[in-house]
C-alpha cells in the first residue's frame, strides 16, 4: 500500500516531465531550444522535437513571409521639392540563430522596428539622390530595387531576408499642393501665351505676304493696263492719222463736229458773230471749201 502511494506521484511526475520534454514545430514556424539563454538546438523543419524539461525552453519564430508598412516618410529629392512617401516591405526570418543573437528577447517586434530604421534610411538615401519627377513617374521599379538592395546587407545582419520593397503612395505635402498647383498653372499659362504669340507672329507673316502679293498683282495689272491703253491709243492715233492724211476735208469736218459736240453740251450759251468760222459747217452743206 505504501509503495502505491509513492508510485502514483512518481508516475505523474515522470509523465509530466516526458510531456514537457516534447514540443512540435509546424510548417509555418522555426524554433530554438534555449538553455539559460544560450542556443542549444535549432529546429527548422516541421515535426517533433525534444528538450530537457525545466532547464531548457523553446522559442518559436514565424517562418512565413512577413509584411511591414512604414509610417509616411517626408523626403527631399535633389530638386528640393519635398514629397511624402508611403512604403512597405516584405521579408522573412532567414537565419534564426543570427536573428536571436541580434534582437535577443525583443523578438519579431524589435526586429521589425530595426528593419523600419534601415528601410527609412535607405529610402531617404535613394530618393534624395534623384529628382521629384523621377519619383513621381510610373517607372519607379528601379528606385524600389535600389532601396531593397541597399537594405539587404544590413537586414542580413539581423538574420532577415528582404524580399521586396514597394512605394505605395508618393504625394506632395498638403502645404505644398497649392503652391505646386499655382506653379503648374503659371507654366501652362506661359506655354499658352507662347503658343498665342507664335500664332500671331505666323498670322502677321501670312498677312504681310498676302498684302505684298496684292500690291504686286495690282501694280502688275495696272502696268499691263497702262501698256494696253498706250498701245490702243497709239493704234487709234495711227488710224486717225492715216484717215486724216487720206482726206483733209473729212479731218476738218470731224474736228468741227467734235467741237460742236463739246461746246453745245447741256444749256450752253455762246455769243459769236454770224460769220464766225466756227459755224462754217452749219451754214453750208459744202463746208468751208464752198466759200
Amino acid at each position: 500500500m505504501q509503495k502505491s502511494v509513492f508510485l502514483i506521484p512518481a508516475v505523474v511526475v515522470v509523465a509530466v516531465l516526458a510531456i514537457s520534454s516534447v514540443f512540435i514545430v509546424d510548417e509555418r514556424e522555426k524554433a530554438l531550444v534555449l538553455q539559460f539563454g544560450q542556443i542549444k538546438n535549432v529546429k527548422e523543419t516541421p515535426g517533433v522535437g525534444f528538450k530537457i524539461p525545466v532547464i531548457q525552453n523553446v522559442v518559436r519564430y514565424d517562418d512565413r513571409i512577413l509584411s511591414r508598412e512604414l509610417d509616411p516618410l517626408e523626403i527631399t529629392p535633389s530638386d528640393d521639392r519635398r514629397l511624402v512617401v508611403d512604403a512597405f516591405a516584405r521579408y522573412r526570418i532567414a537565419d534564426i540563430e543570427r536573428f536571436r543573437q541580434a534582437v535577443g528577447d525583443g523578438g519579431e517586434d524589435a526586429a521589425a522596428r530595426r528593419l523600419d530604421s534601415i528601410l527609412r534610411a535607405k529610402t531617404r538615401e535613394v530618393l534624395g539622390s534623384v529628382t521629384s519627377n523621377d519619383i513621381l513617374s510610373t517607372d519607379r521599379a528601379g528606385l524600389m530595387l535600389r532601396i531593397r538592395n541597399g537594405a539587404i546587407s544590413e537586414a542580413n545582419a539581423l538574420g532577415l531576408q528582404v524580399i521586396d520593397v514597394r512605394l505605395k503612395r508618393t504625394d506632395l505635402p498638403p502645404e505644398n499642393l497649392n503652391a505646386t498647383y499655382e506653379r503648374m498653372k503659371a507654366e501652362r499659362e506661359r506655354e499658352a501665351a507662347d503658343e498665342v504669340a507664335r500664332g500671331n507672329e505666323a498670322a502677321l507673316r501670312v498677312r504681310a505676304t498676302a498684302d505684298r502679293t496684292v500690291v504686286e498683282l495690282v501694280s502688275e495689272s495696272q502696268r499691263q493696263a497702262e501698256i494696253t491703253r498706250g498701245e490702243a491709243d497709239a493704234e487709234r492715233n495711227a488710224i486717225f492719222a492715216e484717215a486724216f492724211g487720206a482726206d483733209p476735208e473729212f479731218f476738218e469736218f470731224y474736228r468741227s463736229m467734235t467741237a460742236y459736240s463739246r461746246a453745245l453740251q447741256g444749256n450752253s450759251s455762246m455769243v459769236l458773230s454770224p460769220d464766225n468760222e466756227f459755224f462754217n459747217y452749219l451754214k453750208s452743206d459744202q463746208g468751208a471749201a464752198s466759200e
